[in-house]
């Protein structure tokens, strides 16, 4: 599961971050009881987007720090199902983060590295770092996960394509060296991208392609990466996970190497597979575009107790 979760803030200052508008006393009344009202919600969005079992592997994007994903973790329902997790500590201005949740007995983590996104001083801001996290499978092969969320559109799309696309060879780097590391490389790279599949650092810097048809899924290669979240709808009008002006946008993505698409591995699976999950509880009507919106928590600084301004995506991985 892929989330980005909208501004998960503690409700203390964090000095040398740009939080403040996050506490009770600023002009979000941003307090504990929202706090908690928040990781309430979200817990029981995990916990349902598993069905009967939990999810295995849940990437977050936009958590401020350990202590939302502790508490997420340990003082919602979600501690009944045993998450443990991995976070970055990154020189983002704002202090956001992402993090990796994990079912131990599924996916038992043996190196975790945080790759800080270099960036310009007179004109860019930190971002957050890339996750990886390299994790044991029941099967005894590693699976290489990585989380992500790419500098923002803030101050136009095409001043800060750069940025983005600086973001994405890094990223692109590690999954290069891991595929002449690994015997067998297994590779899941999920996050908010901040970008359409059609733009750069997607479409050039990844090189990401769309999945094969399934008849020629063994030509598959592990060093390419497939993108599995490219033309996705779900059920209700919804065309993407992101809706702005009226617009659904395709910004959070999931994509593999080659090597899951190949059905005779260990671990595979298929463009299929993959979902955009829009439950009712997760959405509401939009009065101004028609159809349905994300249910978020703030419009600009004003309360409305939703979850986020995102949807979720979920995939399916079979032994």
């Amino acid at each position: 599961m892929q989330y980005n979760v909208e501004n998960l803030f503690d409700t203390c200052h964090a000095a040398g971050h740009a939080d403040a508008e996050f506490t009770p006393s600023a002009e979000r009344r941003w307090d504990s009881r929202r706090y908690w009202a928040k990781l309430g919600r979200l817990s029981r969005t995990i916990a349902a987007a598993g069905g009967d079992a939990p999810v295995a592997l849940v990437a977050l994007c936009e958590v401020e720090n350990d202590t939302v994903v502790r508490d997420l973790t340990r003082r919602t329902l979600l501690t009944r199902l045993g998450y443990d997790y991995r976070i970055t500590h990154s020189r983002d201005a704002r202090g956001m983060n992402v993090a990796l949740l994990y079912q131990p007995e599924l996916f038992l983590p043996v190196g975790t590295d945080s790759l800080p996104v270099p960036f310009d001083p007179r004109h860019e801001r930190p971002t957050r770092d890339i996750l990886h996290v390299a994790g044991e499978l029941q099967s005894g092969d590693t699976l290489d996960v990585f989380v992500c969320h790419l500098p923002s559109r803030r101050g136009g799309s095409a001043r800060t394509d750069a940025y983005r696309r600086r973001a994405a060879r890094l990223l692109r780097r590690a999954t290069d060296s891991l595929t002449t590391l690994r015997r067998r490389p297994a590779m899941l790279v999920m996050g908010d991208f901040n970008d359409e599949p059609r733009n750069g650092s997607l479409r050039k810097e990844l090189a990401a392609t769309s999945p094969p048809q399934p008849a020629d899924t063994a030509a598959c290669r592990p060093e390419r990466l497939y993108l599995l979240s490219a033309r996705l709808k779900a059920p209700g009008g919804v065309e993407g996970t992101y809706k702005f002006q009226g617009r659904w946008n395709r910004l959070d993505h999931i994509l593999v190497n080659g090597s899951l698409l190949r059905p005779g591995g260990p671990l595979h699976t298929s463009a299929a597979q993959c979902r955009i999950y829009a439950p009712h509880f997760l959405t509401e009507p939009d009065p101004s575009d028609g159809g349905v919106k994300p249910d978020r928590t703030y419009l600009g600084p004003v309360y409305h107790g939703g979850l986020s301004d995102h949807l979720p995506l979920v995939l399916d991985l079979w032994w």
